[in-house]
């Protein structure tokens, strides 16, 4: 015999009766448990703060002397790969000029720098890899693909160079030595109508 419908619950409706129903409400775990909530965030932020100050630490800690040292030669192992990369007959003379400045400065800053308790030739692995060009020169090839490098390598050798020129002020201003102070301030004077240069013809090509 079957069972009487008008007297047995429909087994499908039956369940929906006595199943949890879910809330449509997404904040509700939100307002439910904000303690929770707000546990997570406290902890992301702390996460965060804790990296902010051991990036900041890390700078704070090299030699300023180091760092530029370093960037002066990633900056020229830059513009060495950007000749044969550059279209523009002005911009290529302009990038070949600069090139001689690096190396110029290079070669006069080695035995400044010794002199102040930095090698040249043996900075430490992780001041190079801190002042690497591998972003930039990922940067120019994008550029390069894209058929917009002049323009690119303009604008990013003029923020490069500026970097360079404020890491010549920190190091002046730091610095008590004589011949360092003289060596930088003949260097920046030379190389600040260059990066000038660089960023005029970023602003004509934009």
């Amino acid at each position: 015999m079957y069972p009487d419908n008008n007297q047995t619950p429909n087994s499908i409706d039956y369940l929906n009766q006595i199943a949890p129903k879910a809330s449509n409400n997404k904040l509700d775990i939100v307002k439910k448990n904000p303690i929770f909530v707000g546990a997570i965030a406290l902890v992301a932020f702390l996460v965060i703060v804790l990296f902010a100050a051991t990036v900041s630490s890390f700078f704070n800690s090299i030699n300023p002397i180091e760092r530029l040292a370093s960037r002066l030669s990633s900056t020229q192992d830059t513009v060495k790969s950007a000749n044969y990369k550059i279209r523009s007959s002005k911009l290529r003379a302009l990038n070949s000029s600069l090139n001689i400045y690096l190396t110029n400065t290079i070669r006069d800053s080695t035995p400044i720098f010794k002199n102040n308790n930095v090698q040249v030739d043996k900075l430490d692995k992780k001041v190079i890899e801190a002042e690497s060009n591998k972003k930039m020169l990922a940067t120019l090839e994008d550029a390069r693909l894209n058929a917009i490098y002049d323009r690119t390598y303009a604008r990013e050798m003029a923020y490069q160079l500026d970097t360079v020129l404020t890491l010549m002020r920190q190091v002046y201003k730091g610095s008590k030595s004589s011949s360092l102070k003289n060596f930088l301030d003949n260097a920046y004077k030379t190389l600040e109508p260059t990066q000038k240069q660089f960023a005029d013809y970023n602003a004509a090509n934009s």
